[in-house]
């Protein structure tokens, strides 16, 4: 008789893979620099930072789990006491703008040779030494925001779950914490400057640093702002308040163009101010209800300081948006302006387009900027990074608003909180005259409108530019507001000379 063997059922468990924990990659350089304020030896630090966030369940803590990591280039003056040296974390906006302008256009010791208009610089492109870095007076901390630059979510995360308001926010601001924590940076005068979409996040994250963390700021620099975006958005309920914001844009562009021979800039945008502030606003606010003779009169007036035809501004409803505004202006030339910077021009796609296909102030830089970034971080600062750094993402068409789900996107509230809270937090706010991104009299009228004290006001200051959106572009602009920003920063840090570890 055969035995049957049996062989034992051997069952084997297969667990989920771990998730391998990723470090910080940052690469250390050391470099001197000419400035206009003496020698500077400093240290530059570039690759990404490993940011994490609190997990529980049911109450149960689970630890520090990892989420991203965030590209940033950061600039430290060798030598500089922490405890005095003021540090200032930079970023540009979008949604997905990676911060490569402000880095080579205006903050950082190199600066890409761009030209300017009408005398642009062909490729190959160069790098120049920046004599009116920034870093004369703060260390600076230039971040990418999520799935701009080299930012990337960590192995088994969702980029999309950063793509909205709350949770960019929510990133920038505890890297900043974990930044100035790692640094002993908590005794320094601390500072943001953000550009464009990034003065929402400039504003948004000063009021959760301070409300969340107890992280209060000496100032914010908010370049070519965007605060409230109902104060510019047409397709809003408040279209009409849009085209009164944008027309002393238009007339200014104009202006530029030769649409008002004899006459100063000045004196141009005080008559459009003029007329948008009363005339105007009420002729809108009318409709149907505005005479004939009235109507006739703005049409005309309108023409005049837009340089449009009146038949067309009469088509228009007396409602110019700014991409046809951009696709009009010139078009008897074949040309279009520029959106991000009105003094640029390039050749429209067709004779019968109703509005712009493309922006050529964006054309006529992105290739400068994006070679530049590559060959600096590599060459000059060391990165062994190999993947696409992505200048431009289009986050924008799908950017998580849900928190103002039903009225516009609007954090003025966050920067009012701000300045109560703290009362030496000062404020600059920078606008050109040529911006369609972020015209000049919208981001004024956010700030008319804040509910502060009259002393709060008195920390709000000014500057006004004859540029675009990024004033930068132009040589003798980047200059002096390379200076002014400067001297802002001295002046809200409590420091009105440079200390003896700084520059002579």
């Amino acid at each position: 008789m055969n035995a049957t063997q049996s062989t034992p059922l051997v069952v084997q468990t297969v667990s989920e893979p771990q998730r391998k924990d990723v470090e910080d990659s940052l690469v250390t350089t050391r470099h001197t620099i000419e400035t206009t304020d003496g020698t500077l030896s400093y240290t530059a630090r570039t690759g990404r930072v490993v940011v994490g966030e609190e997990e529980s369940t049911d109450g149960v803590f689970g630890g520090l789990a990892q989420r991203a990591q965030l590209g940033v280039t950061a600039y430290t003056l060798d030598d500089a006491d922490v405890a005095t040296r003021p540090i200032t974390f930079c970023f540009n906006g979008g949604p997905g703008s990676a911060s490569l302008w402000l880095h080579l256009g205006l903050v950082g010791p190199r600066i890409v040779d761009v030209g300017d208009v009408g005398a642009l610089v062909p490729p190959p492109y160069r790098l120049a030494d920046n004599p009116h870095t920034l870093l004369r007076d703060t260390d600076l901390v230039v971040i990418d925001a999520m799935s701009t630059g080299y930012s990337r979510v960590v192995e088994g995360r969702k980029a999309k779950d950063w793509h909205g308001w709350k949770a960019d926010v929510a990133q920038f601001s505890e890297l900043i914490r974990l930044w100035i924590t790692r640094e002993d940076r908590w005794m320094s005068p601390k500072f943001l400057l953000g550009e464009s979409y990034g003065t929402v996040r400039a504003v948004s994250v000063a009021q959760k640093l301070q409300d969340d963390f107890g992280c209060y700021l000496n100032g914010i620099i908010l370049l070519s702002s965007v605060v409230d975006f109902g104060s510019q958005d047409f397709d809003n309920p408040r279209w009409d308040e849009a085209c009164v914001n944008f027309l002393p844009t238009y007339a200014s562009i104009a202006w530029y163009h030769g649409k008002h021979p004899y006459r100063s800039l000045g004196e141009v945008r005080a008559e459009a101010e003029a007329f948008a502030d009363e005339p105007y606003r009420l002729a809108l606010a009318k409709g149907r209800r505005l005479p004939a003779d009235e109507r006739k009169a703005v049409v005309a007036k309108l023409a005049a300081l837009t340089g449009l035809d009146e038949a067309y501004v009469e088509r228009t409803n007396l409602r110019i948006e700014h991409a046809r505004f951009c696709e009009e202006l010139l078009r008897d030339q074949g040309l279009i302006v520029g959106r991000i910077d009105g003094r640029f021009t390039g050749p429209a796609r067709s004779a019968t387009e109703e509005a712009m296909d493309t922006d050529p102030s964006s054309d006529q830089t992105l290739g400068p900027f994006t070679a530049a970034l590559h060959h600096y971080l590599r060459s000059e600062l060391g990165s062994t990074e190999e993947m696409n750094y992505q200048v431009a993402a289009e986050l924008w068409k799908d950017w998580s608003y849900k928190e103002f789900e039903g009225r516009p996107v609007n954090v003025a509230d966050k920067l009012e909180r701000v300045m109560r809270a703290n009362a030496a937090c000062r404020v600059r706010i920078e606008y050109g005259y040529y911006d369609l991104a972020t015209p000049y009299c919208a981001a004024r009228d956010m700030v008319d409108h804040l509910h502060l004290p009259d002393e709060a006001f008195d920390r709000i200051e000014h500057a006004w530019f004859e540029t675009g959106h990024m004033p930068y572009l132009h040589g003798p602009s980047r200059e002096r507001e390379a200076d002014e920003q400067c001297a802002f920063i001295r002046s809200a840090s409590g420091r009105f000379a440079r200390s003896a570890s700084g520059p002579r």
